[in-house]
């Protein structure tokens, strides 16, 4: 059996982890993470991306060779309705995923565009938010 191809997509800002807002974010880069990651999931194949542009981020989402997708669109969660529509296009399974818990934070941040188009929703947690969400895809 081959393993399930998934892409962690982090959206803009993201590229600042460890070092942006350590008390929200942590204190450890998302490359440093990602390392860490790999002997979790050995029966996933696990791939990072990180931009700032919005088209780079649907771009990733057309591509049609994931079997998941960990989604942490950032500021583009609340605003974007490409992303939104991206989702929507296709069929890979999308999980999206914040850091913070975007409940408990700026009330501009406690609506999604994109929770709904996604199979399920996790934040909150810090960057375990993301092991829960590839928790899914090495269950499923």
């Amino acid at each position: 059996m081959n393993a399930k191809r998934i892409l962690i997509l982090n959206g803009p800002n993201l590229n600042l982890i460890g070092k942006r807002e350590p008390e929200i974010y942590g204190d450890k880069s998302f490359e440093d993470y990602c390392v860490d990651l790999k002997p979790i999931y050995p029966d996933l194949d696990l791939y990072y991306f990180q931009s700032n542009h919005e088209g780079d981020l649907i771009d990733r989402i057309q591509e049609s060779k994931w079997d998941g997708i960990v989604l942490n669109a950032g500021g583009f969660t609340h605003t974007s309705v490409a992303i939104r529509d991206a989702i929507s296009s296709v069929k890979t399974p999308i999980i999206e995923v914040h850091i913070s818990n975007i409940t408990t934070r700026e009330i501009f941040r406690h609506e999604s565009l994109i929770s709904p188009v996604c199979v399920g929703c996790v934040f909150g947690f810090g960057l375990k938010s993301y092991q829960l969400a590839l928790n899914y895809f090495n269950i499923n």
